[in-house]
């Protein structure tokens, strides 16, 4: 296996959220030759506009993100549930992602969404609800990877991820199937 390069993308903002420790936990168990590197500063990017998405004036959060799109192989969003959807904060850099119009270097990245959250389902509706923003913006999204890990305020009150053997099995396949997919992306 070549090297690949996975960034990761948290949809909650908290320091210590449940979906932050699953990213970290993710990217402590990445294979050798597998890098993933969580994207910081999504609560800094303003709210997209396009007044002010122009060339040369680019809000620096928002350049971060998009060059860390286009340096990475391979996209993992790991994302709660707000309200039972998707948070501003990641529906906000999805927006900023997707732009220039034609031009975004997210199109063909894959791109697999898991995640965590309070609830009996585990933030399945954010979750699709994601897929579904990042497969219009053209980015390869693996449907069939799925992770969702409910009540975890419970389940993490005295265990972090990647002290949990389960947790810490799924985290695997799922960055295995993304690298599979990177893979598979390069060889077309």
């Amino acid at each position: 296996m070549s090297d690949s390069s996975i960034l990761v993308l948290v949809g909650s903002l908290r320091a210590a959220s449940t979906n932050r420790q699953l990213a970290e936990a993710a990217a402590q168990i990445a294979p050798e030759g597998v890098t993933l590197t969580i994207h910081e500063g999504l609560g800094h990017i303003p709210f997209y506009n396009e007044d002010i998405d122009v060339e040369g004036s680019v809000p620096e959060g928002a350049a971060k993100l998009r060059s860390a799109i286009a340096d990475s192989d391979a996209i993992l969003v790991i994302t709660p549930e707000h309200n039972g959807t998707i948070p501003a904060s990641l529906k906000n850099a999805i927006d900023w992602a997707s732009r220039p119009f034609g031009e975004s270097t997210i199109v063909g990245k894959p791109l697999a969404v898991i995640g965590s959250a309070f609830g009996q389902f585990g933030g399945v509706w954010a979750q699709d609800e994601t897929r579904k923003a990042f497969g219009i913006t053209g980015a390869k999204v693996l449907d069939d990877v799925k992770l969702s890990i409910p009540g975890s305020v419970v389940r993490f009150a005295e265990t972090h991820p990647k002290d949990d053997a389960e947790v810490v099995g799924q985290l695997a396949d799922v960055v295995d199937k993304l690298v599979a997919a990177t893979s598979e992306t390069v060889a077309a």
